[in-house]
């Protein structure tokens, strides 16, 4: 059985979630299983960048609002729009309540529909509206978000990619990492990124680490739901539903972390 070094699996992840210059080399199973696993290291590095150009706007005196758009966005390009547009097709295919074929051909056309652009108006907007007041809150909170929403996206993704979840086509992303994490392996993976946002948020308070700690599982759930469905109306996972549940599960750590401030 062929095995694949963290660095192979680093290069999956960069290669595959980001626009990053970092080449894939080896597109097997187990180079996707390391990669899946990894994933959550390629969203921290999206979320420090957008946490970062967040922050500058903030120094140089602009307000949260632009603060938490300039944060929004910059995960948006460095993915080139690729999750956004995921989750603008998932929703195309759910909302057009055809049978499965049909929905996956819908998906794949390149134009979007009023259900994708509903979705992501909405999407966009919960986004902004969380961070913008979480930046107001401190630019400490702003910054905390826009990493751990970062991260817990793509963790979204190591858990989609477990056995139990089949690809619903036989080609694409979603057939190349469907079913290559172990659950053992994706549970250690999400434990470590709990407790990670859990001594993140410590540096503001026991209440900003008991925040962060909820958020990721909670974003979590929030995704899972979206993945179930997905599973049931498609047949199975594609490489827009991984689209549609990294923004899922973004929004919702983003949401959970802005309850309560004011």
């Amino acid at each position: 059985m062929l095995k694949s070094s963290p660095l192979d699996g680093l290069r999956f992840a960069f290669g595959t979630l980001t626009v990053l210059p970092v080449r894939v080399h080896r597109w097997d199973r187990p180079a996707a299983r390391d990669g899946m696993l990894a994933a959550p290291v390629a969203g921290l590095v999206v979320g420090v960048c957008a946490a970062g150009l967040g922050l500058l706007l903030l120094l140089l005196g602009a307000g949260p609002l632009l603060a938490a758009v300039a944060s929004v966005a910059v995960p948006a390009a460095l993915t080139r729009g690729l999750h956004l547009d995921g989750l603008a097709d998932t929703a195309d295919g759910l909302g057009s309540g055809k049978p499965a074929e049909d929905a996956l051909r819908i998906m794949k056309q390149s134009d979007i529909g009023p259900f994708g652009v509903l979705t992501l108006v909405l999407v966009v907007l919960a986004q902004v509206a969380a961070l913008a007041q979480l930046y107001g809150a401190s630019w400490g909170r702003g910054a905390l978000a826009a990493v751990v929403s970062g991260v817990a996206a793509r963790l979204s993704l190591t858990l989609a990619a477990r056995p139990a979840v089949p690809a619903a086509r036989p080609e694409g992303l979603g057939a190349a990492v469907a079913g290559v994490v172990p659950v053992p392996g994706a549970l250690a993976v999400t434990a470590a990124v709990t407790l990670a946002a859990a001594a993140g948020g410590s540096a503001l308070g026991p209440y900003d680490a008991l925040r962060a700690a909820v958020a990721v599982p909670l974003s979590l759930a929030v995704a899972e739901l979206l993945l179930r469905h997905c599973v049931r109306r498609f047949g199975g996972v594609t490489g827009d539903v991984f689209g549609a549940l990294e923004e899922t599960a973004a929004t919702a750590a983003l949401i959970a972390l802005s309850l309560g401030h004011h």
